[in-house]
């Protein structure tokens, strides 16, 4: 796991900053930023200081080193947990998650770590240790934030929890629901990590959808465009078999 606080790499020079200027033009900060959040540690780091004004780049910076310095858990509070909670007031809501995110790889942040925040904190925090899974855990073992955040109606969680996380590790069952549910909230199925693999030949998933189709209609309801792309995928070229699940196993 790459420590942001001590990563030569992690730094940007003159050309890297050119580049990231040049995405920025032709996309907004939104897009940008999540793109920077699915993608490596590095490529956020280097967001973040191309776009944080001098003063919450500052902060983030002693932040991160202090998170390194005192890693993991220690007492009721550890340092770096303070820090998560104030990163919206010193980076501001629109990159507050990516601080987050990056205050947690410092600090070396385990599923233990991850999981007392995740239920200690706001759902701000939430949202940001599910942001930080496909960074920080290489196994299932923080599935249940995952399953947590999918049983909620807070369509800010549920977008970061159907993320590359749970695209790698949520078995087909769960994850088929995790798909209906963004249809029942309104979370657009662009958010859905890996969306085209996962539901390729997926005819229980094709069932689902049609049966909430029906349903919807039977009531006179609009039934969402979103749920006809996903049928779509689902009438793709039938997988390999033993492909259903990420690890080969349906559960």
């Amino acid at each position: 796991m790459t420590n942001p606080g001590t990563t030569p790499a992690a730094r940007t020079d003159g050309s890297q900053d050119t580049q990231d200027a040049q995405a920025h033009s032709t996309q907004s900060p939104r897009a940008t930023l999540d793109t920077a959040l699915t993608s490596s540690l590095d490529d956020l780091r280097r967001h973040l200081t191309t776009h944080l004004d001098p003063a919450a780049r500052a902060w983030l910076e002693h932040a991160l080193d202090e998170a390194a310095a005192h890693p993991g858990i220690h007492g009721p509070i550890s340092a770096w947990e303070l820090r998560l909670a104030e990163a919206g007031r010193r980076c501001g809501a629109a990159y507050a998650d990516a601080a987050r995110v990056l205050i947690l790889d410092a600090a070396r942040a385990g599923t233990d770590a991850l999981t007392r925040v995740y239920f200690q904190g706001t759902a701000d925090e939430r949202r940001a240790v599910l942001r930080a899974l496909p960074h920080l855990v290489s196994g299932p073992g923080a599935l249940p934030l995952v399953e947590d955040a999918l049983r909620t109606n807070d369509p800010r969680l549920l977008t970061a929890a159907v993320g590359p996380y749970a695209a790698r590790h949520l078995a087909p069952h769960d994850w088929r629901h995790a798909v209906l549910k963004c249809l029942f909230t309104g979370v657009p199925v662009d958010h859905v990590a890996d969306l085209p693999r996962r539901a390729q030949g997926d005819g229980e998933l094709a069932r689902m959808l049609g049966d909430y189709a029906a349903e919807r209609t039977a009531a006179g309801r609009t039934v969402p465009g979103d749920l006809y792309r996903v049928l779509d995928l689902t009438e793709s070229a039938t997988p390999a078999p033993g492909t259903d699940h990420p690890h080969g196993k349906e559960s």
